[in-house]
């Protein structure tokens, strides 16, 4: 009986904390041809103009971790904004192709 109350407690816990313990869906806001040069492995490209409604299309679940980059950081500071504004609550600019490689330990593909 007191594993199974241990685990009752327990649950609503993991349930809260697991999302941030999840890999964040990476996407790389720079328009298709940018993406096509050089883009971190697993990424989905979306243009920083589009990704709110392209998300919401998507039914995506605003407490998903979001990592962006672009080519500077400047569009994914401004999708990143533009998101936090439409309630996702777990978006990080991790800024240029290069420094997003890097932070998220994956390789830059053609």
């Amino acid at each position: 009986m007191t594993r199974l109350l241990r685990t009752l407690l327990l649950l609503p816990l993991l349930c809260w904390v697991a999302p941030l313990w999840a890999a964040p869906l990476v996407i790389d806001v720079r328009t298709p041809a940018e993406y096509a040069q050089g883009h971190v492995a697993g990424a989905q490209q979306i243009d920083y103009r589009q990704v709110v409604t392209r998300l919401e299309q998507q039914q995506l679940d605003k407490a998903t971790p979001i990592a962006l980059y672009c080519h500077t950081g400047r569009r994914a500071e401004l999708a990143r904004q533009a998101l936090q504004a439409a309630g996702f609550s777990q978006v990080e600019n991790l800024g240029s192709l290069q420094q997003a490689a890097q932070q998220l330990a994956q390789p830059i593909t053609p």
